[in-house]
């Protein structure tokens, strides 16, 4: 059976892992993903009681019932690279025997649903829309440095856009994720549902000029372009593409639903995104009340 090492498998003197500070028994099957450290306990509120409460950095985690069902909030920060920590070590949680150092004989799969924000790229679609990402398209390169064995990522769909883009390889390869068949027919019905774009920043790689010079001053311009067996991408945001092809590749269940609080093509913006947003959250947890996740 395979052992990792203490370099790689880092535990704390507590038991804990290392980044998240949780130990396996405080995590629950269903973990909400939030950027925002604040957006924890606007969630966490609305749960019918709450068993843990613990932070570390900017990753903070409750723990507790919501009708019944036990469920996880924790936010994540910004990026992929935050997201990298998060899934992994939320997967050495359910599937590694700490003591044993070795993964457990009969994995365990989670459901991982981001409630983020996002800037929308089509007209269409305005500022305090609910966004579903049926597809996360990851400019970020997160994922190449995984063996990505998975029906769910498409390398047709992400050559496709690497065609119809003339993306830049200086940039790094991107990649396409399909979203968890059985979330998506959750979230059907007041929710638009199109391809999300993750970037690994959110000046330069999403197209914004401030006073850095762009790389690729057209790239916008040719992501609102981009149009693949009658998907569009419908958004930006920084996080998708990697919980999508890292629960892929460990076996885990992925949705992300965000708010356009943004429309890059009008320019509109709400600064007020707040109360819509806990709207949405309570679309989101009335879809887990009924059962349907």
């Amino acid at each position: 059976m395979e052992q990792f090492a203490s370099s790689e498998l880092i535990i704390n003197p507590d038991g804990s892992v290392y980044h998240l500070r949780l130990h396996p028994h405080e995590i629950a099957p269903l973990v909400l993903m939030v950027g925002d450290p604040m957006r924890v306990e606007v969630i966490s509120s609305f749960f019918d009681s709450i068993e843990v409460k613990r932070q570390n950095r900017e990753i903070i985690t409750h723990t507790g019932m919501l009708a019944g069902k036990r469920i996880s909030v924790m936010s994540t920060g910004m990026g992929t690279d935050n997201i990298d920590i998060v899934v992994n070590e939320l997967d050495a949680l359910v599937n590694i025997d700490f003591e044993k150092r070795a993964p457990k004989p009969t994995l365990t799969p989670l459901t991982l649903i981001r409630i983020g924000t996002s800037g929308s790229v089509q007209e269409n679609i305005p500022v305090n829309q609910f966004i579903v990402s049926e597809y996360g398209i990851g400019i970020d390169t997160l994922l190449n440095y995984y063996t990505a064995d998975s029906p769910l990522i498409d390398l047709v769909f992400g050559a496709e856009f690497i065609r119809q883009t003339t993306w830049d390889p200086d940039l790094g390869k991107p990649y396409a994720v399909k979203a968890d068949a059985s979330l998506l027919k959750a979230f059907d019905k007041g929710f638009v549902k199109g391809v999300t774009v993750t970037a690994p920043g959110f000046y330069g790689p999403q197209g914004r000029l401030l006073r850095a010079p762009l790389a690729v001053p057209d790239l916008n311009e040719k992501i609102m372009k981009f149009e693949y067996r009658g998907y569009k991408v419908t958004n930006f945001e920084m996080e998708t593409s990697a919980i999508y092809g890292l629960s892929a590749i460990l076996g885990h269940r992925a949705i992300t639903v965000c708010l356009a609080i943004a429309n890059r093509v009008t320019g509109d913006f709400n600064p007020d995104y707040k109360i819509r947003m806990k709207e949405m959250i309570t679309a989101i947890l009335d879809v887990i009340k009924k059962g349907d996740v």
